[in-house]
Parts: structure tokens; C-alpha cells; sequence
């Protein structure tokens, strides 16, 4: 299988994007969509989200021009505690009954640096939607062996859970908060280009 990272050819940063153009399909069982927050003032809890999907239209000659469109069932919201993911999906935090996808849409992409990009959207959690912006990494193109191709992309960003309404919380008799607010999401993306 080979894997071709774009040559430099980009006006602004040197980069070939001329292989990403057109329109691909997250491939969720090669991908992940991940998070992370401060539990009890002193660890953090991980988990992740297990259905989602999107589409990424690309155009290599301008990739400003490029959107993104992922939607996310919460019911899938995991962080292997049944306890603790009842909990979240309840009505304290997602609210799954009442809301039961996550999506994001983009509105603007920047090239950063080379295969590097600044994604802005916005994102719709428990039906209030924020402008968020994720840093991008294009990690590659290649050919698998069926005869599709696929594209690679890593992301992240940190969004604040109560610009969503995500509120609830416990105090901590020695000081603080039992959850805390800043959320790290981390994304990794396989997608495969549709043919035309």
C-alpha cells in the first residue's frame, strides 16, 4: 500500500493538494472521536464517542473552499462505566432522549502551515451550537487494496462543556469541582474518496 504525503506546490504553503480533492466518507471503523476532562481536581477521564458519521468535500486548488459535516449519535458516548455513562447521557449532562445527535458543520478553513489547517465550525451539543475552531493535521493520501483511496487527518481542540449547558457539578470539600469544565477533544479521521 502506498501512501503519498502532498509535495510542495501550495501559493501559500508550498503544498500539492491536487490528490485530497473531492468528496470522502468517514470511515468510523478506522477513525476515533475522543475526549478528555479533569475528574475530582487530580486525574482525567477518557472516553469516546462510537457512532458517528460525516462527509468532507476537499478542493485542492483552493482548500479554503473545503467543508466538513460530521453527525454524532450521543447514545454512543463511552467511557466503559455503565454507572458513569447512564449518568452523562441523563438529562444532568447529553440529555439523549431529548437530543439525540451531536453535530458539527464547518464555516471556514485556514491553511496554517504546511498540511496544517484551522478548521472553525459550529458545534451542536444538547441543541445549543457554539463556533469551535480545530487544529488539523493532513497525514496523508494512499491507495488500499481494493482499489479505493483514503485520506488521513488528525485533529484536536478544547471547548468549555458550560457554553453547551453542560452545568452540573459537585463541590469538592477540599476545594474545586468533582468535573471539571474544559473538555480536550482529540479526533482522528480515515475517510474514502466517493467515486464519481
Amino acid at each position: 500500500m502506498s501512501v503519498t504525503t502532498p509535495a510542495l506546490n501550495n501559493p501559500t504553503t508550498g503544498s500539492d493538494y491536487s490528490q485530497a480533492t473531492g468528496t470522502w466518507t468517514i470511515d468510523a471503523s478506522h477513525s476515533s472521536l475522543g475526549f478528555s476532562v479533569r475528574h475530582a481536581m487530580v486525574a482525567k477521564t477518557r472516553g469516546r464517542f462510537n457512532d458517528f458519521e460525516g462527509t468532507i468535500t476537499l478542493d485542492g486548488a483552493n482548500p479554503t473552499a473545503s467543508t466538513a459535516a460530521v453527525t454524532i449519535k450521543s447514545e454512543s458516548f463511552d467511557t466503559q462505566s455503565a454507572e458513569r455513562d447512564a449518568h452523562i447521557k441523563s438529562a444532568d449532562f447529553l440529555d439523549v432522549e431529548q437530543y439525540p445527535e451531536l453535530t458539527f458543520a464547518s464555516s471556514a478553513i485556514t491553511v496554517k502551515g504546511e498540511d496544517e489547517f484551522v478548521l472553525v465550525g459550529d458545534l451542536t451539543v444538547r441543541g445549543v451550537t457554539r463556533p469551535v475552531s480545530l487544529d488539523v493535521q493532513l497525514l496523508g493520501v494512499s491507495k488500499d487494496p481494493w482499489g479505493g483511496t483514503r485520506i488521513g487527518f488528525e485533529a484536536e481542540t478544547e471547548i468549555s462543556r458550560k457554553d453547551f449547558g453542560l452545568t452540573w457539578n459537585v463541590a469538592l470539600e477540599t476545594g474545586g469541582v468533582l468535573v471539571g469544565d474544559k473538555v480536550k477533544i482529540t479526533i482522528d479521521v480515515e475517510a474514502v474518496k466517493q467515486e464519481s
